[in-house]
């Protein structure tokens, strides 16, 4: 299996969780299989251990995908990190699979020159934010870093901390609020597809506001978005 290949036009492509299509999510697997292609960036999400380490995960705990219900906030780096997680569409774990920490996806991304994609998912307090962002800053220029966040004050937080870090508000439907909330805080949206139309992608750019698209995996979704001129397509498996 390999990737889909797209006209993507003028729109930038980010591997979602790394290449997630073809490599177990949010793994260095999946960053690395993402560095060796032509993506522009590459997307994930970061917790907090127990002992303050910032790890990649898209979910609070294991159980999706390793035998272990464990939540991230309740364990140390050290006992996470001894736990094998499933290789992809399988039940079957690999001791090379496991949960990487922000700093080594950093370097990955680095290593490749792919533009990171940083989604929060706790939501942290300002003292934490100030955290993640110095440890975003010893790996890699702020200017190649995007952080995205679903909770607003997450998001606040960063930009009273840092106020020309590309910061995208993420949503899953349209709601006119949103343009103000973008406008008024030098954020970009970052939208579920499937609340983007004609009038709606109108809207975002008529205001200024870079859009990106989540998460689109099929051909003729993604080549009519390129073709509304959306700026950004995250995607499993789209090339």
């Amino acid at each position: 299996m390999n990737t889909i290949k797209i006209d993507k036009k003028n729109t930038l492509l980010i591997a979602h969780r790394g290449l997630s299509g073809l490599e177990r999510e949010n793994t260095c697997a999946s960053f690395i299989a993402a560095g060796n292609r032509s993506y522009y960036g590459i997307e994930t999400d970061v917790h907090l251990t127990k002992d303050n380490i910032f790890v990649i995960s898209h979910d609070a705990n294991t159980k999706r995908v390793s035998p272990f219900n464990e939540e991230i906030k309740n364990l140390n780096y050290s006992d996470l990190i001894k736990i094998d997680y499933y290789d992809i569409n399988t039940i079957l774990t690999k001791p090379y699979i496991k949960i990487p920490t922000l700093k080594e996806y950093l370097e990955l991304c680095e290593k490749y020159e792919k533009h990171s994609v940083v989604e929060i998912k706790p939501v942290l307090k300002l003292s934490e934010i100030k955290k993640l962002l110095k440890e975003i800053e010893s790996v890699r220029n702020l200017t190649n870093v995007t952080i995205i966040a679903f909770d607003l004050s997450n998001l606040l937080k960063v930009r009273k901390l840092n106020k020309d870090i590309s910061i995208m508000y993420l949503a899953s439907k349209f709601e006119d609020k949103l343009i103000n909330i973008c406008k008024n805080n030098n954020f970009g949206i970052d939208i579920h597809y499937g609340a983007l139309n004609n009038e709606t992608i109108k809207k975002f750019k008529d205001n200024g506001i870079i859009i990106n698209a989540w998460t689109v995996n099929d051909k003729e979704t993604g080549e009519r978005l390129a073709s509304l001129g959306v700026d950004f397509l995250t995607t499993n498996i789209l090339e």
